[in-house]
């Protein structure tokens, strides 16, 4: 008789002999007529456990100066907040999805309107926006309850009292984490692995974490120069003290931070002017911004699991070169050794493999798309950088999905500085060659001569201010009669 020690000693032995019986029965596959496998749970996570509240509003004002009469909604769907705005009359029939960006840690989920609103509504769109159901850096919670929104479209303009049949097109569009979101929702592994599956028409990612976990990287490697040339290197990943020695960091570098760095400090701008984008107009205004610099250094210090999103690291920095001395384009001496004795932060390995329950855990960009893209990025833009294009666009040439893609660099020093005329302009043009128009134009964003231009991304920037800009149009014209002029048309 085994009493229960007896069963306790046991009890490993036992599974182990199961589960080798089970394999040996053809692993209850639904293919043998062995043992039917018991699905192993994917683990779990701190993102899992955390807690939010949708922020529900009992409705949102009608765009200011607007001729178009709408229905306006509001509501809850799976814990997340949204809002849906349809013409009264005049609907043509076809929807737009809002990806907003990264919201931080808060509990609070909120939502908002898309920069190009007031173009929407008179060229007869509805749009929808989802605050989603999760906060910190969750693009698989982005993806998923973007497209369950567009999904129950039509059953909660139903359930508001109005009839409305299904669209006839959806496309999205966004900024920052959303284009992020964008990027991995039109992806192809999207379309097989993701729970709620949309297809979209068409995508204007705007600012986009285009290159998804390559921002990390490009993070990673920022923290491991300026700790280097601040006296202060990385001996160890995570670093346990970044944040006390942040002020040694900043006062080592930094005759003035953020707009003044040193002598040593220079070293520093050097090698993120490489590792951002390259040689290119504004971003020196953007190294001196102190939104960009305030933005990275909160995003610095981390365990790369991006806030526990993951439960392992993701960074990788072994492939990243610092090119720190300015004195010469070719690489010198004095990168030679400095790179030598760079830390090398390495991921672990599968840390955002594939899943069983639907998309990544950070879902991947990889270019692998079917349906027209028009991207646009501020040149100055230093915490998600102009680099997200290049990675996006390498992706897309290797892949041979490039014919689908259409990329345009705008003037300006800020993360998501746009005008709306210049994201209305990239969405009117997106949906006219989706219509069957001609490819659009657009820039070259890698050959290191044209970026190096001084009149680089003059073609498709856009000065005119309105109300609706996210910078004011006083803050704009002040920014803008500071920067390099495009010439004359």
């Amino acid at each position: 008789m085994i009493n229960r020690t007896t069963l306790k000693v046991f009890k490993p032995v036992l599974a182990a002999i199961a589960l080798a019986t089970l394999a040996a029965c053809g692993g209850g596959d639904g293919n043998s007529t062995g043992l039917i496998a018991i699905p192993v749970p994917e683990p779990s996570r701190l993102q899992d456990t955390r807690l939010f509240t949708p922020v529900v509003e009992a409705t949102f004002a009608a765009l200011n100066g607007s001729t178009v009469d709408t229905d306006r909604w509001t509501g809850v769907l799976n814990n997340a907040a949204y809002r849906i705005e349809v013409p009264r009359t005049g609907w043509n029939g076809k929807l737009v999805m809002w990806a907003h960006g990264y919201r931080g840690t808060g509990q609070n989920l909120t939502v908002d309107t898309p920069i190009m609103r007031r173009y929407l509504l008179d060229n007869g769109y509805a749009w929808a926006a989802s605050s989603y159901s999760k906060n910190y850096y969750d693009v698989r919670a982005g993806v998923e309850d973007t497209n369950a929104l567009a999904l129950n479209f039509s059953a909660i303009a139903a359930a508001k009292g109005r009839a409305l049949t299904t669209p006839s097109k959806i496309f999205i569009t966004g900024v920052s984490m959303g284009g992020h979101i964008i990027g991995a929702a039109i992806d192809a592994e999207a379309q097989t692995t993701a729970i709620n599956k949309v297809k979209y028409a068409g995508a204007v990612p705007m600012c986009g974490v285009l290159g998804d976990t390559e921002l990390f990287n490009y993070f990673g490697g920022y923290q491991v120069v300026a700790q280097q040339l601040a006296g202060v290197p990385l001996t160890r990943f995570p670093s346990p003290d970044f944040e006390a020695l942040t002020p040694t960091i900043k006062s080592a570098l930094w005759s003035s931070f953020p707009t003044q760095t040193n002598a040593q400090g220079d070293m520093l701008k050097n090698a993120v002017m490489n590792l951002s984008g390259g040689d290119r107009p504004f971003y020196k205004e953007g190294w001196a911004d102190a939104g960009n610099q305030t933005n990275i250094f909160a995003s610095l210090g981390g365990d790369g699991t991006i806030r526990n999103i993951l439960n392992e690291n993701v960074l990788d920095t072994t492939g990243l070169f610092y090119k720190i001395d300015a004195s010469s384009a070719s690489n010198t001496s004095l990168d030679t050794a400095f790179n030598a004795a760079a830390f090398k932060i390495t991921p672990t390995a599968d840390a955002n493999r594939l899943r069983r329950d639907g998309l990544r855990w950070i879902p991947v960009t990889s270019a692998n798309i079917s349906i027209p893209v028009v991207s646009i990025h501020t040149l100055g833009d230093l915490f998600v950088p102009f680099k997200m294009e290049q990675v996006y666009f390498d992706r897309a040439k290797a892949r041979g999905t490039d014919k689908f893609l259409v990329q345009r660099a705008i003037r300006d020093v800020g993360h998501c500085t746009f005008t709306a005329a210049e994201a209305t302009t990239a969405f009117d043009d997106m949906v006219k060659w989706e219509a069957g128009g001609p490819k659009p134009a657009g820039d070259d964003v890698k050959t290191a001569a044209t970026l190096a231009s001084s009149t680089y991304g003059c073609s498709f920037t856009k000065n005119t201010p309105s109300a609706e800009d996210y910078t004011s149009p006083v803050t704009r014209a002040k920014f803008q009669a500071a920067y390099p002029a495009c010439p004359a048309n």
